[in-house]
């Protein structure tokens, strides 16, 4: 019994520690290979538990092992666009401008009835409220609203707002994210006549976002906002 409360107690502080190691994420924003590695762990330290004639050291290498795994991909993931596309998927647009890309939808096999339940879940009930919805990595839905269907705040007292374009991140890390550029229809040349503008290269900047009207905010690595 004693043994059982111990191991118990000493399982509990190790899996805590282990957790707290990999980040402050709630379950529903853990990208795929971080909920892997939790659900691994979880069943790892179920084992000691349930049989006490288990030494506990093999589990508690086991998870170490796998906390170790998941802090190497998490800084492959944050040096490399590629390995973070590979690992955690992509951003998906399903609607876009008002209209929803029946294409993309079957390509993460999304149905309109899922569409329009996450859009409940965010408070929109009428589809043609929507400017742009992006499926995000998690499975949660981001909703741009059109301008007359958007709450009115101050500033929007008596001004006549046109639809604001949808910014996306266009350099994350100091790399250029070409995906993005397709998605606004913006050259890369484009994308570097800004850059000198604002005397920078893509390797200083930590984060810029940029819209079709070219509008853009950049973040440089150990910098403010420009």
């Amino acid at each position: 019994m004693i043994s059982t409360v111990l191991r118990t107690i000493i399982l509990y502080i190790i899996v805590t520690v282990a957790i707290r190691l990999m980040g402050k994420r709630q379950i529903g924003d853990m990208q795929p290979n971080e909920l892997v590695i939790t659900l691994l762990i979880s069943e790892i330290a179920a084992i000691p538990l349930q049989d006490t004639e288990q030494p506990m050291s093999v589990g508690l290498a086991a998870i170490f092992v796998l906390v170790f795994l998941e802090i190497v991909i998490s800084i492959l993931a944050m040096k490399s666009f590629s390995v973070r596309k590979i690992l955690n998927g992509k951003s998906v647009v399903v609607i876009k401008n008002g209209v929803i890309d029946q294409h993309a939808m079957r390509n993460v096999r999304m149905t309109v009835i899922d569409l329009i339940e996450q859009l409940r879940g965010q408070s929109v009930f009428n589809l043609e409220d929507v400017a742009f919805a992006v499926l995000e990595v998690n499975g949660n839905l981001s909703v741009l609203l059109k301008k007359d269907a958007q709450p009115i705040s101050v500033k929007d007292i008596e001004l006549n707002i046109p639809d604001e374009p949808l910014p996306l991140p266009v350099i994350s890390d100091g790399k250029i994210i070409y995906e993005s550029l397709r998605a606004l229809e913006i050259s890369t040349q484009k994308l570097k006549k800004i850059l000198k503008h604002k005397c920078s290269t893509p390797k200083e900047i930590f984060l810029m976002t940029l819209d079709r009207d070219g509008n853009h905010t950049i973040i440089k690595k150990g910098g403010a906002n420009n």
